[in-house]
């Protein structure tokens, strides 16, 4: 098969690169439910262009390009060896021209191994079948999605919504509360896959083997066809919203699935992912390896390109607009307050887990106060001359920084914080304490971000590896909202909350 490793390539960018057509026309139903002039219709608009931007540069939709998984059925015969030795080198030639990101670590030592080769990865699941052509299908998953997955073990008490018994009912409670316990930090409005029954493995399998679905598709077991209607239509009545930001589209699909368990186990494993929702796949000749069809690319694609400009600049005239550039002030820091929308000009630096576990115990390598840290890791790639270039960069989801953040900001006089998917209560208390705000970049715009950096002026503690250094970036008209600020106010507090409060209204029976 010549052309196995042509093809396994062009599958790879195209599905970091250019969004499934069925996931655009469900983001393009959910902009024109919004009500204009909110913070999810600017969330929505952003979005929308940052697809287009995708398109245009053949670029990462989302920097975190996850951990790529294919699933793969065979003639019987078929040389699975070969094919994952042309798999793995186009992995390793994909992230090299920045269609992905370097994401495998080593769990010991932390060290990125660079190519998104290592043990584990990329997961590759082959079955044989007894049809004359292999089947390929890609997901890319990105972490802040992956880490919003949930399993629940029946029966159980669930919050706001009492008891879930071995039942029609308690499914149903366990991926309502699925949705309400991802808030935005999957970066909503998002899908869900629902594994029913099973091991506590087999379960999540089949739950990510839903997201292979197209959310066109009609399931063929009754009860599960309605158990999906039901909770999309409900889910969307917990008012979460786009990026958790209140409106009126929390998930845009839900499929599930079911296998059989043993008397003692009752799992309902869900598995969530974000609206970047990267998942493609590809029909091959057995003989040649050349792609003979593409697969998810029926129907119409949605065009985004009309009223999203003009969307985006009325959201932003619904809210009081400041400007940003560091190094920034305590006084100009408590002037703002929830629901503001800024722009940063000037320098900003990243910093993820690395970093911040870093700066909890050792020096700073600039000069951090007043300075402004962003929660991103970057797709870069450097030219021939040595210089750093931005590919993609969106933030990543701030709450794994909870147990840092408070502390790192005081230590060194941070002023704001840059991240999707809000923080806790240390990091809100800090910002009241010290004079600090958190700002939501909108989840997965990797594309929209990057336009928005000017120069890669600097990086250190490589050692970390890319995702995870700290890059000093000059930015222009980086916008972002206020969601937690230094009067003791959280928007994502209050979203949890009034959101907690609708979901109990789905506590009494509805499958009989």
């Amino acid at each position: 098969m010549e052309k196995f490793y042509d093809s396994i390539y062009q599958l790879i960018v195209e599905t970091s690169t250019n969004l499934p057509k069925d996931v655009r026309r469900a983001i393009f139903k959910a902009k024109q439910k919004e009500n204009a002039g909110t913070r999810a219709a600017l969330s929505l608009a952003t979005i929308t262009q940052n697809i287009e931007m995708a398109d245009e540069n053949i670029s990462p939709i989302c920097q975190d390009t996850g951990l790529p998984t294919f699933k793969i059925k065979t003639p019987v015969g078929a040389n699975q060896l070969t094919m994952k030795k042309d798999i793995y080198r186009a992995i390793e030639q994909a992230t090299k021209d920045g269609k992905l990101r370097p994401n495998s670590v080593d769990s010991l030592t932390g060290a990125n191994s660079g190519d998104n080769l290592g043990l584990g990865t990329p997961v590759i699941k082959f079955e044989q079948w007894e049809k004359d052509y292999i089947d390929v299908r890609l997901i890319l998953k990105g972490g802040g999605c992956e880490n919003k997955n949930i399993q629940y073990s029946l029966p159980c008490e669930l919050e706001g919504l009492g008891r879930a018994g071995r039942d029609m009912d308690g499914i149903r409670k366990c991926v309502l509360h699925s949705v309400y316990q991802a808030q935005g930090q999957g970066c909503s409005a998002g899908v869900i896959g629902v594994g029913i029954g099973g091991d506590r493995t087999s379960g999540y399998e089949l739950a990510k083997e839903q997201l292979f679905r197209s959310l066109d598709d009609v399931n063929p077991v009754e009860e599960l066809q309605k158990l999906e209607d039901y909770i999309l239509e409900n889910a969307n009545k917990l008012g979460i919203g786009t990026m958790g930001f209140g409106g009126e589209t929390t998930l845009l699909g839900c499929k599930a699935g079911v296998i059989n368990r043993i008397p003692a186990s009752f799992f309902v494993s869900v598995a969530y992912n974000c609206w970047a929702y990267r998942r493609l796949g590809v029909q091959i000749n057995e003989a040649t390896g050349e792609i003979r069809e593409w697969l998810y690319k029926e129907g119409e694609a949605a065009d985004f390109t009309k009223e999203t400009a003009a969307a985006i600049e009325e959201a932003e005239s619904e809210s009081r607009e400041v400007i940003l550039e560091a190094p920034i002030t305590e006084e100009q820091i408590r002037s703002l307050k929830v629901g503001d929308v800024v722009k940063i000009n000037g320098l900003m630096y990243t910093g993820r887990d690395a970093i911040h576990k870093h700066l909890s115990t050792n020096d700073a390598p600039v000069d951090l106060n007043g300075q402004i840290i962003y929660h991103c890791g970057p797709v870069m790639l450097k030219d021939d001359e040595g210089n750093w270039h931005v590919k993609a960069a969106g933030p990543t989801t701030s709450i794994r920084e909870e147990p840092y953040q408070g502390d790192i900001m005081k230590r060194f006089g941070i002023r704001a914080v840059i991240g999707k998917g809000g923080m806790g209560l240390k990091t809100l208390a800090a910002l009241q304490e010290h004079g600090g705000v958190y700002l939501n970049a909108i989840g997965g715009a990797a594309q929209y971000y990057a336009e928005c950096i000017q120069n890669v002026e600097g990086v250190d503690l490589m050692q970390f590896g890319i995702p995870e250094a700290m890059w000093h970036l000059r930015v222009k008209e980086f916008t972002a909202v206020v969601t937690m600020d230094s009067h003791g106010n959280s928007l994502h507090q209050d979203i949890s909350q009034s959101s907690l409060e609708k979901l109990s209204a789905f506590k009494e029976p509805v499958f009989s």
